[in-house]
């Protein structure tokens, strides 16, 4: 088999190339299969210019092909479907695998959390399925996973922003992408992250907040917050390199809002116009034209 020259070697490429290896029995697991599967944030690259390698399950030991790896660890066929011509393995069974060969936990807890944005697993699935595991390789780290995941995070930085929160700063655990709405029932604002019993919000400012657009509507979004006597804290991109500069931030902004004593003006409980869209059983409910209404915005594969 050969691949012109022209032809773009994008992630879906890769894991077209590497599947041509596969026999009867075989799949494509993992980041791959689950790409394949529609689910957005899995690129194939170690978070910077480099690539992964496509994960194969193979029955028969063989050397793997250019770009991909190659495990021999057992594959019920039920466990395979084809789409697209690809066999990959289920969702619940491709994110197990990313979670427990993730080179860290907070890997782990990110590919968790992406698969469950995409809809293609909910935590009660992957709970289920790693109950029936023995004492396969990394499955600790993937029950260690679990009890961090979240259904409703909307990116990886906004899961890594979470670890921060929990792990650095010791806070106690947020709320994710929950709407605050003002006492009357109008709809405020989504924070990334959200203590309800603090009053404090954490919002990630990624590169596409680096406009003058961007940045108008965070500083309207910091107004309208700080009206209702929300504490608000935001991580920029380039928080990464000083994370303690962050960290510190963050503890503050706690601090202040601890020390608040104004009566609330502001509630997380949504008015009965509103539809909850933040767990996976809900969001898979949503009739067709309902979705694309309400998660339409969603970043896909």
């Amino acid at each position: 088999m050969y691949v012109p020259a022209a032809v773009d070697v994008t992630p879906d490429q890769r894991i077209v190339e590497a599947a041509a290896v596969l026999r009867a029995d075989e799949a494509v697991t993992g980041w791959a299969a689950l790409r394949w599967q529609g689910a957005a944030w899995f690129e194939g690259t170690d978070g910077q210019t480099g690539r992964r390698d496509v994960p194969l399950l193979a029955r028969r030991d063989r050397a793997a092909p250019t770009g991909a790896m190659v495990s021999q660890e057992f594959l019920h066929p039920d466990q395979i479907t084809t789409v697209d011509g690809v066999p990959v393995t289920l969702p619940v069974r491709s994110v197990v695998h990313e979670m427990r060969y993730a080179d860290t936990l907070g890997e782990a807890v990110v590919a968790l959390d992406m698969a469950c944005y995409s809809d293609l697993v909910s935590l009660a699935e992957v709970t289920a399925y790693v109950a029936t595991l023995g004492p396969v390789t990394g499955i600790q780290q993937a029950r260690d996973a679990l009890v961090l995941g979240e259904e409703n995070s909307w990116s990886p930085k906004e899961t890594a922003m979470r670890g921060v929160w929990t792990m650095r700063a010791g806070l106690l655990r947020p709320l994710c992408n929950a709407p605050v709405f003002t006492l009357e029932g109008r709809h405020v604002g989504t924070p990334d992250l959200i203590d309800p019993e603090l009053g404090l919000v954490a919002q990630y400012n990624g590169s596409d907040h680096i406009s003058l657009a961007g940045t108008a509507a965070d500083v309207n979004k910091d107004a309208s917050y700080r009206d209702l006597g929300l504490e608000r804290v935001t991580m920029l991109v380039t928080d990464w390199g000083e994370i303690d500069d962050f960290t510190r931030r963050l503890l503050e902004a706690a601090g202040r809002a601890s020390a608040r004593t104004a009566p609330r003006r502001w509630r997380i409980e949504p008015p009965t116009w509103w539809t909850p869209t933040h767990t996976v059983e809900r969001r898979r409910a949503l009739p067709g034209l309902e979705r694309e209404r309400l998660l339409g915005y969603r970043r896909t594969a």
